[in-house]
């Protein structure tokens, strides 16, 4: 039975460069915990939310990452970093598995507009295979609040979804809400690993593919381990969630074409909610 253990780190870290303090942790945990198969960190943990620190990938960072992941045979998710492509720049998140490579790299579809300004959208889902295990996908932050994307992902063949976070904002009870249904709805692990520290409230949360809460952290700097069981997964997806609900099997047969992914995103009715912007402050009186 394909097990597979996961070491998420919920990091205290501040907006300055964390490479370091990241480097030492993941080799306290790989010491501390020499089962572990994968490290995964939170979103924009090593240099924080700031765009100057774009840089064309690969880049002597991601170097180091898998330099990293060489040294202890390893699978790491360092968390995302900005990527500069001509004149754009993306929230991009790079896979390494043990052997020190980038399998794969995800843009980051939903950039948390408007707040999240100077960043543009990526475009592909990305999966990858662990061999002999089974098959993982990515998303980050924001994506989560848009179901389309766990469910492509899981359409795709993705067991386990892997979802660095940086939240800070009181919306983050909200989004345990949705990592949890995000698990159920897709029967499949959702692994939300959030930041600590001045970068983020924490609480991340580790979900199986049943909707079950595996574990739920707190405000500060944790080590969150645990197995991944792909049979479960695959158990839950043929006979239902506890042996109820064959959601991707419903999915699948169903006739039903959705007119949102056939006609397009808008429509009438969304066109009626104006522009994506941050709102204003409707007690302040206009200038005379």
């Amino acid at each position: 039975m394909p097990r597979f253990a996961i070491a998420g780190l919920q990091l205290e870290l501040d907006n300055r460069d964390n490479l370091f303090v990241i480097d030492a942790e993941v080799k306290k945990v790989v010491a501390r915990f020499p089962w572990v198969n994968m490290v995964v960190i939170g979103e924009l943990a090593t240099f924080g939310p700031g765009v100057q620190h774009a840089q064309p990938l690969p880049s002597d960072i991601e170097a180091h990452y898998c330099r990293l992941a060489a040294e202890h045979g390893i699978w790491l998710v360092p968390g995302t970093l900005f990527e500069r492509d001509g004149e754009e720049v993306f929230n991009t998140l790079p896979v390494i598995n043990p052997a020190g490579e980038v399998v794969a790299r995800y843009r980051k579809m939903f950039p948390f507009f408007p707040y999240e300004q100077g960043v543009a959208c990526g475009t592909d889902f990305v999966v990858f295979d662990v061999p002999e295990v089974g098959r993982m996908g990515v998303s980050i932050c924001y994506d989560g609040w848009f179901p389309e994307t766990t469910r492509t992902l899981a359409w795709m063949g993705a067991e386990v979804i892997i979802h660095p976070t940086m939240t800070n904002t009181i919306d983050r009870d909200l989004e345990l809400a949705i990592a949890r249904t995000n698990a159920a709805i897709n029967q499949c692990y959702f692994v939300d690993i959030n930041v600590a520290g001045r970068l983020g409230n924490g609480r991340s949360i580790v979900c199986g593919p049943e909707g079950n809460v595996i574990h739920q952290a707190g405000t500060g700097y944790e080590v969150i381990t645990f197995e991944a069981d792909f049979e479960l997964v695959r158990r839950t997806r043929e006979r239902g969630l506890m042996g109820l609900g064959q959601v991707l099997k419903s999915f699948r047969d169903s006739p039903v074409k959705f007119p949102p992914y056939i006609e397009g995103h808008s429509s009438p009715a969304l066109q009626q909610l104006g522009k994506l912007q941050v709102p204003g402050n409707e007690w302040r009186q206009p200038e005379e």
